[in-house]
């Protein structure tokens, strides 16, 4: 173990694909064979092609993890968060996911989240100065 390197990634490392086909095949062992991560990306524009929000997410051992969510400020209230979240889950369930979560800091959305059926599972006081980060989840309809 005396002449092992450690670097930065390659990008083709990266675009192989292989760390993560390892650490799946070592999963399979516990947790049996399980779909590869699915990615659902949304995004909202208005007719003029202006960008109003959107959402990063991926579904991965049953599971639905919302990254991102964003909406701009003057579009807040008219639904387009409910909408893209509704999207996705609908998404996340055709995939196979049970689940879901996400962090969201204090404030950013916890209230929106738990109107949508999010409980809090965790939180961490003082993640940024002054405000705590909130994990949540919930059970998918199926």
């Amino acid at each position: 173990m005396e002449n092992i390197t450690i670097t930065a990634a390659t990008p083709e490392e990266l675009r192989s694909g292989e760390l993560g086909r390892k650490l799946r095949h070592y999963n399979y062992g516990f947790a049996g064979e399980y779909p590869e991560q699915q990615y659902i990306r949304l995004t909202a524009r208005d007719e003029n092609g202006r960008l109003l929000g959107g959402l990063r997410s991926f579904v991965f051992l049953y599971w639905l993890s919302i990254e991102v969510l964003f909406v701009e400020a003057d579009v807040r209230g008219s639904g387009l968060g409910s909408r893209l979240l509704d999207e996705a889950e609908r998404q996340a369930i055709e995939l196979g996911a049970k689940n879901a979560k996400l962090e969201t800091f204090e404030w950013q959305a916890p209230a929106f989240y738990q109107k949508h059926g999010y409980k809090e599972y965790a939180r961490i006081d003082d993640y940024a100065p002054g405000f705590y980060l909130v994990s949540m989840k919930k059970l998918l309809a199926r």
